[in-house]
């Protein structure tokens, strides 16, 4: 997700909690379970991995992979990397080279039976060719923004759209293995557009989710690398009123963060958020109007060649689906 437009100006450092009804426990207990998994990150850089950040190799700058890495996108040519989910189990039984595309229904059994997660893959496609539909201004409860915006790219062209549509499809699939329902806010060109960013957060409301997540890339300066985590701050302006959800948005997001390091080996931002991979924010109509928890992902910078390496590559997008996978399922077995 791009900073450049009115949805994403630059964070502001909020860093308020607040309790309420899906509060679980002390906050301290969130602090070390973001610790810990940061902890876990340095001791993974110490001994090295295969899997870990640059391992991929090439520049999404060069044509030819940049070409390849888009193929993978779409036709999911890439195997899947392994891990073990936080039941004990395979996280994925997909074959190699299954993207997740497919809208298979809920595994009969399993830790998520009767559970319902959210997925918004940020922006679409299709906004591109739609200016005056996504430039309309929707009310935020904060202030008014613009609908949505268009999203970032790689320099070699991979859209953010594209990079979010994909592991959304690879984490609907992960998630309804393990027997939850799943809805994601818009797949595959329907709506052509959008949703606006008030609709986005109304689907999850509608769907009564017990967990959100809006999936993004960054568009910051070369240079910048690694994920964060944005979570709601308590927001209580005309139509917004995130102080029910804030606490629990923060469980939700910490539980994210620390798996999302450990599975992805990805760094937390070196640009943003002091090195934890969290950043507070109350300016996102997506987090601002939810009734529910949740949270956004930035899962790196999509205009640093090395990030985009990663963001290009569809093992290492398998990875991120699985970290984000195993932080949702950490979070609602709590």
């Amino acid at each position: 997700m791009s900073y450049v437009g009115p949805e994403f100006d630059p964070p502001q450092p909020e860093r308020r909690e607040s309790t309420g009804r899906f509060r679980r426990g002390p906050m301290v207990a969130l602090v070390a379970l973001v610790s810990g998994a940061l902890l876990g990150w340095v001791a993974y850089e110490a001994v090295g991995s295969s899997g870990g950040p640059g391992s991929t190799g090439g520049s999404a700058g060069d044509p030819g992979s940049s070409t390849a890495a888009e193929r993978s996108a779409t036709s999911g040519t890439s195997s899947p990397a392994s891990s073990s989910s936080s039941s004990g189990k395979s996280p994925s039984s997909a074959s190699p080279g299954d993207d997740g595309k497919r809208a298979d229904t809920p595994a009969a059994s399993g830790p998520l039976k009767g559970k319902v997660i959210v997925i918004d893959p940020g922006h679409n496609p299709g906004n591109f060719q739609h200016a005056s539909e996504i430039n309309r201004k929707v009310n935020i409860g904060t202030n008014w923004k613009e609908c949505d915006t268009t999203g970032t790219a790689t320099n070699a062209g991979y859209t953010e759209a594209r990079f979010t549509l994909d592991v959304a499809h690879r984490l609907r699939t992960l998630l309804q293995q393990q027997g939850a329902t799943v809805k994601l806010t818009h797949d595959d060109g329907s709506p052509s557009w959008g949703p606006c960013v008030d609709e986005r957060a109304r689907i999850g409301n509608t769907a009564h989710a017990d967990a959100a997540i809006s999936i993004h890339a960054d568009g910051s300066a070369p240079g910048n690398r690694g994920f964060h985590v944005i979570l709601p701050a308590s927001v209580h302006s005309g139509a917004a009123d995130t102080r029910p959800i804030a606490a629990a948005s923060h469980e939700l997001g910490a539980s994210i963060a620390g798996n999302f390091v450990r599975v992805t080996g990805e760094a937390p931002s070196n640009y943003i958020g002091d090195g934890t991979g969290l950043v507070t924010r109350k300016d996102l109509g997506g987090l601002n109007l939810s009734t529910v928890p949740k949270v956004f992902i930035e899962c790196g910078n999509m205009r640093d060649s090395k990030d985009a390496a990663l963001l290009t590559s569809g093992a290492w997008r398998q990875k991120a689906a699985e970290g984000i996978s195993e932080g949702i399922v950490s979070f609602l077995r709590g």
